[in-house]
């Protein structure tokens, strides 16, 4: 077929084809699993509307955090923040290093885990290009403290949100029992971290280059963001249902990004392949209890009180993590522990919590840190990576435990 103006159309640019990702294979799979778990009466449908009904007010909270993180990065929120610890370091190794672990243990306790590998990660590679300086480090504090800084609040990690209901404590008194417990932990990780990474790989005479400071595109977009962040973290302090508190502050910042800049509200902020994971695996794992993975677990977790007790625990949750992952980790040991030995029940959650570092599946979080690092072309020495981390999931968990005991 020709033109009108009788000569050939130019041969048209092939159309990019959308592929799936692994992790949304691994989402639907699990989701489609369970859905058959439930129908087939594999789980009986009494077990299956109180799963349900638990993870309801999780899936809200969720949704609404994760958008909103995403918004906040889209406003240029931890690029400030990132710059402006850079150049609050004046140019020296050990105070980049002091200041990044900061922020990304206040990113992770505030907004979650998955926050600090997802948005982070690349905010942090990015600023190790700008000072062109090595990238590993700033790459697995990310990572490491997204995993083992979960561990104050609620709203640090999934787990927690089913830790705190179990035990019947809120926000601020299960801050207080974990805050001892997240220092050692933080304190840890942060040792393994400068020996293990910054150390080793710090600039001719510790010193670099500071960069300018970064002015975001949009300034009222910027204070719109922080304003919900902030909004968000007063609502956990004030004791406001975690699940309403993200709603109003997104609801903030949604209302900003509408008037500001409305081509940013696309139907994929929702976080579908989360929500997906977990409604299936909760499903899945429940079933599996059912059927014979319970009694594996109540053999490995053990009957034993004490001190002893809280280790080994600590010690299957950390164990099982690394197995399979972190969530269904804590899930199996939870289902098989007594609901008043509260001791032992925070000891498998600092396990399934600070341990998950030794197999890149062990927690979400790791995987999308991983997807993040491999996307900005950064490559992270796997064996130092695997040995080191090994070391931190055993001593950031004994730790973690060990301090948890002083308190218990």
């Amino acid at each position: 077929m020709k033109s009108a103006a009788g000569a050939p159309p130019a041969p048209s640019e092939p159309t990019a084809r959308w592929r799936p990702h692994p992790l949304d294979l691994v989402a639907v799979v699990l989701a489609v699993a369970g859905a058959v778990c439930a129908l087939t009466g594999l789980l009986p449908r009494a077990e299956t509307t109180a799963t349900l009904h638990r993870i309801l007010p999780l899936l809200l909270f969720l949704g609404t955090v994760i958008v909103l993180a995403e918004l906040t990065a889209v406003a240029g929120v931890f690029d400030v923040l990132a710059s402006r610890l850079a150049i609050a370091s004046r140019g020296r190794w050990a105070a980049l290093f002091l200041l990044c672990g900061g922020l990304a243990t206040v990113t992770t306790l505030v907004l979650n885990l998955d926050t600090t590998a997802v948005l982070l990660t690349p905010v942090l590679l990015a600023l190790a290009r700008g000072l062109r300086v090595p990238a590993a480090p700033l790459a697995v504090t990310t990572v490491w403290l997204a995993n083992t800084a979960s561990l104050l609040l609620p709203v640090s990690n999934l787990t927690n949100l089913l830790a705190a209901g179990r035990v019947g404590l809120t926000p601020l008194a299960y801050a207080e029992r974990m805050a001892l417990p997240q220092l050692a932990a933080v304190a840890a990780t942060m040792v393994l971290l400068w020996y293990g990474w910054w150390r080793r790989e710090r600039p001719d005479g510790g010193r670099f280059v500071p960069p300018a400071p970064h002015l975001p595109a949009d300034p009222v977009l910027h204070r719109t963001a922080l304003a919900g962040c902030l909004l968000f973290v007063a609502g956990i302090l004030a004791g406001v249902e975690i699940g309403l508190a993200s709603t109003i502050a997104l609801a903030l910042v949604l209302v900003g990004f509408a008037v500001r800049s409305p081509s940013t509200l696309r139907p994929g902020l929702v976080p579908v392949r989360l929500l997906l994971f977990v409604v299936g695996l909760f499903l899945v794992v429940q079933t599996l209890g059912r059927h014979g993975l319970d009694d594996l677990v109540a053999g490995l977790v053990g009957v034993d009180g004490g001190a002893a007790g809280a280790l080994r625990a600590g010690g299957t949750g950390a164990l099982l993590a690394n197995a399979v992952n972190n969530l269904p980790a804590y899930l199996a040991g939870e289902s098989v522990l007594p609901t008043a030995d509260h001791t032992r029940l925070l000891a498998l959650l600092i396990g399934t919590n600070v341990g998950p570092l030794a197999t890149p599946w062990a927690s979400l979080a790791t995987l999308l840190w991983f997807e993040r690092c491999r996307a900005a072309g950064v490559s992270v020495p796997v064996k130092r990576f695997v040995l080191t981390s090994s070391l931190l999931a055993v001593v950031g968990t004994l730790a973690a435990v060990g301090a948890l005991l002083l308190v218990s």
